[in-house]
């Protein structure tokens, strides 16, 4: 990877390639998952030390055979071992639990695929339709390299024979390691049946070895997500110019645009428009409401038939009700704004709470932030505050109030009434315009 980050802290869809194998194997239902971890482990254990993981050390790199046995003392004897890698990300659940019907005390099962180029892959050497041996591709004789079906690493083995077998391990082979496909045989030989299971895609099971590879795994999953959101009605202007790096929900006939970026869970009610550009994170749009280009939205929530944008970023805690608008340049923080109410242009509404049908003029604040401490603003329904004015909270303006553009608040203002503060305009006469002195 060219690295100082771990291979397996690396990132797909903004998730490590860890990450996405230990969600694989929760859906399990494991009784636990071991992570077997060697250089940089300390980042990865860092990294992943909120999730509930047994980790094992492998002080030695002495190969695959030598990583399982350090999980070993970890694993309960009569259980089932599932044998999965932390640089292979797209491993399907469904596929894995296959795995598991096809282990017993008397099988293990075994994840192969058939691949047009098997260059640098085990190969899986049969006799009479069954498993007899994994035959590594630096070991492999002529005959060997031409078998096209390939060992994908992944295996599940009673936990009783597993003990028994890497403890029989020898590194006599090219690369003076320990194999665990050296286990097969021993199978064979032990009278343990060997049923494989057929990935579904190269891509499931494709490992990370560099920022290349990497990529294309992106591209694919991201290919995958655009392919459910339009099966479940969704349009998209162009699949290929969507990043789903969550979770996302969608209802009947949403549209999104090019370059919409979804992070975290999302949720997008039925007819509702994402522009292009657009950042949505851990929020929810109602059904009806329009996203114009070039928004951030991030843990805030849009009701119903309501309109953002453009340009407008709506931070953590900021809650539309239905029908409201927010315009172009205008930025909203831990606010909640009325039905029907309307902040068009270039405005800062933080901790606010904003009644129905308030108009804000262009160019407005609140002045939350007094230096050390948070004040909140209160607006009443029907309020009208004209443009460039500022707030000073803490501050209620009762309903129906009207703000004459350009003041600045700092006492509460009168319901239904005109609330101004301005210098009385001058004109001097016969001044002029200072200019510029020269060096």
């Amino acid at each position: 990877m060219r690295s100082k980050l771990p291979k397996v802290l690396h990132t797909l869809a903004d998730r490590t390639l860890l990450e996405h194998v230990c969600a694989a194997a929760k859906q399990l239902n494991a009784s636990k998952i071991c992570v077997v971890y060697g250089h940089g482990g300390e980042q990865v254990r860092d990294h992943l030390q909120d999730q509930t993981i047994e980790w094992a050390e492998q002080t030695e790199q002495l190969g695959t055979g030598h990583a399982v046995t350090q999980a070993m003392p970890k694993i309960i004897d009569t259980g089932k071992v599932l044998i999965l890698y932390g640089d292979v990300p797209l491993i399907k659940s469904s596929t894995l639990k296959l795995m598991l019907e096809n282990c017993s005390e008397t099988a293990m099962s075994l994840l192969t695929i058939e691949l047009d180029n098997p260059q640098g892959y085990g190969r899986i050497v049969r006799e009479n339709g069954q498993v007899t041996s994994i035959v590594e591709h630096k070991d492999a004789n002529k005959a060997q390299l031409a078998i096209s079906e390939i060992n994908t690493g992944i295996m599940c083995v009673p936990a009783t024979q597993l003990s028994q077998w890497l403890a029989k391990l020898s590194n006599n082979n090219a690369q003076g390691e320990y194999y665990l496909t050296d286990i097969i045989a021993m199978a064979v030989s032990d009278k343990i049946a060997i049923n494989t299971v057929t990935a579904t895609n190269s891509q499931e099971v494709e490992g990370v070895n560099d920022r290349l590879q990497l990529a294309r795994l992106e591209r694919y999953y991201q290919s995958m997500q655009a392919e459910e959101l339009m099966k479940q009605g969704v349009t998209l202007r162009d699949p290929a110019r969507i990043d789903v790096r969550g979770e996302v929900t969608c209802g009947q006939d949403v549209t999104i645009d090019i370059n919409v970026i979804i992070e975290g869970k999302v949720e997008i009610g039925a007819g509702a428009q994402i522009g292009a550009n657009v950042i949505l994170k851990d929020c929810s749009i109602g059904a009806s409401s329009i996203i114009e280009a070039n928004c951030v939205i991030e843990q805030a929530v849009v009701g119903e038939e309501c309109s953002v944008g453009p340009f407008a970023r709506l931070r953590p805690g900021a809650k539309l009700a239905n029908k409201a608008k927010v315009g172009n340049f205008v930025e909203i923080k831990n606010s909640d704004i009325g039905q029907g109410s309307k902040v068009n242009h270039l405005s800062y509404i933080g901790d606010t709470t904003m009644g129905d049908n308030v108009n804000v003029g262009a160019g407005t604040i609140t002045c939350n932030y007094d230096g050390a401490n948070k004040h909140r603003t209160i607006i009443g329904d029907n309020v009208f505050v004209g443009s460039n004015t500022a707030m000073v909270a803490p501050i209620e303006l009762g309903e129906g109030a009207t703000i004459g553009a350009g003041s600045t608040l700092t006492n509460d203002a009168d319901a239904e009434a005109l609330t101004l503060t301005r210098a009385k305009q001058k004109t001097l006469a016969g001044w002029k315009r200072p200019t510029k002195k020269n060096k």
